[in-house]
């Protein structure tokens, strides 16, 4: 005879009340890590603060406070703001610029996308020898899921990653270890890169790689700068939230269509994800904000068009955070092996392929904190070898956004292939 599982209410089931204390929260983390208070900075150069926009929600699940179970602010979240932030973000590319930058920075980018794609493979295939049971997993429950989120992060950023949870049904806990091993990994390499940028002038002097692309290029960003900023008003914000959402229920309507109709003709396309509506809401909105990018609507970023995308961001990376057990962080350790390694590959090629072609290592590291942490962490990496130089990061990681999609979902099939 099988028991009925009876699940607990938690102490607050009313959506508009969890969606007030996650914004309560965002709110409280993003103005602690920006104080100037001596306890402040001290907490967050230790902890960072994306950490503490999953944690501090997990803290409301653990003590049955909120429960995803009994709420649906995730998958309004899921469903309207993921789409919403991936067309903001993605709008805003100016492949000019980019091809500006010269070829060797567009291949250094796009060497740390590949070693990222074949390095995830490769580490889950290395740390299978000594731990055989994280293979031949197929439930929600398996570690290549969990690693095809990761790669959404590290294609990308946070948007991705949470894009690909869906699409590959990671389910709380892989995805919570995982975010863990992205905090603990990432943030060793991006310690690296400062050191890397402290020391850039001597590095370049000492591998004979031309710099003059570079100065170059601080000249236009500057110039570029003063001609475009303005004060953003009321209309501004208008057209980005119509473009937004107009994009995210035009992908909506259209994955509506396309999913009875894969599922009816094509069953056997079920596991390349083609039978989910958010895979179709996610390729279709990504699409729709490159074709934006050709036209007048990139100008929004001048007034904050991936601002207001961010902020939708952090609130899908809160709502995650319902669904955390950090009792299970614990058992990061064996899988924490699993991201240095998979680190190890990413680098390794981007310094076989930067010696190679004498890139500077500027390219090198904003190439690489492009993928691995997006525009969260790019402008500040191309900023420490100078200030005029972060929005580079940032053209270079919303690039990351838009082939973080369909990379990173290229290494989840990979991951697939070997982990299933």
């Amino acid at each position: 005879m099988q028991e009925n599982i009876v699940i607990a209410a938690p102490l607050i089931t009313n959506d508009a009340v969890v969606l007030g204390l996650l914004a309560l929260i965002l709110g409280f983390v993003f103005y602690t890590s920006n104080s100037k208070n001596n306890v402040c900075r001290t907490f967050y150069k230790y902890v960072p603060a994306l950490l503490m926009c999953y944690l501090l929600p997990s803290l409301l699940n653990t003590f049955g406070i909120v429960s995803a179970q009994f709420s649906q602010v995730d998958d309004v979240a899921k469903y309207f703001l993921l789409p919403a932030c991936l067309v903001l973000l993605t709008l805003s590319i100016d492949i000019k610029a980019i091809a500006g930058l010269g070829s060797k920075a567009i291949i250094m980018f796009l060497t740390g996308t590949v070693g990222v794609v074949i390095g995830g493979p490769i580490a889950l295939l290395i740390v299978s020898v000594i731990w055989p049971e994280l293979i031949g997993v197929s439930g929600p429950e398996a570690v290549w899921r969990g690693m095809a989120a990761l790669a959404g992060s590290w294609i990308g950023g946070g948007a991705n990653m949470l894009a690909m949870k869906e699409i590959y049904l990671a389910d709380g806990k892989i995805f919570t270890i995982m975010v863990t091993v992205d905090i603990v990994v990432a943030n060793l390499w991006m310690a690296c890169l400062l050191y890397i940028a402290a020391n850039h002038k001597a590095i370049d002097a000492k591998s004979g790689a031309d710099t003059s692309a570079i100065d170059k290029l601080i000249a236009d960003v500057e110039s570029f700068e003063k001609a475009h900023k303005r004060t953003p008003d009321l209309k501004d914000f208008m057209l980005i939230i119509a473009i937004a959402f107009g994009a995210a229920g035009l992908a909506h309507f259209a994955a509506d269509l396309l999913v009875p109709f894969f599922q009816q003709n094509f069953p056997e396309l079920k596991k390349f994800s083609l039978h989910s509506k958010l895979f179709w809401i996610i390729v279709l909105v990504t699409t729709i904000g490159l074709s934006l990018s050709f036209t007048k609507a990139r100008q929004l970023e001048s007034v904050g068009a991936s601002k207001v995308g961010s902020s939708f961001l952090y609130i899908l990376v809160a709502t995650i955070g319902l669904h955390m057990d950090i009792t299970q962080i614990a058992q990061a350790p064996k899988y924490v092996v699993i991201g240095l390694i998979w680190m190890a590959i990413h680098v390794i090629l981007l310094f076989a392929v930067g010696r190679l072609i004498k890139a500077p290592i500027f390219y090198l590291a904003v190439g690489s904190k492009a993928n691995i942490g997006g525009a969260a962490s790019a402008p500040v990496i191309a900023s420490a070898f100078h200030p005029s130089l972060a929005p580079v990061g940032v053209l270079l990681a919303v690039l990351g956004y838009a082939l973080g999609t369909y990379m990173a979902w290229m290494c989840g099939q990979l991951l697939r292939i070997i982990g299933s």
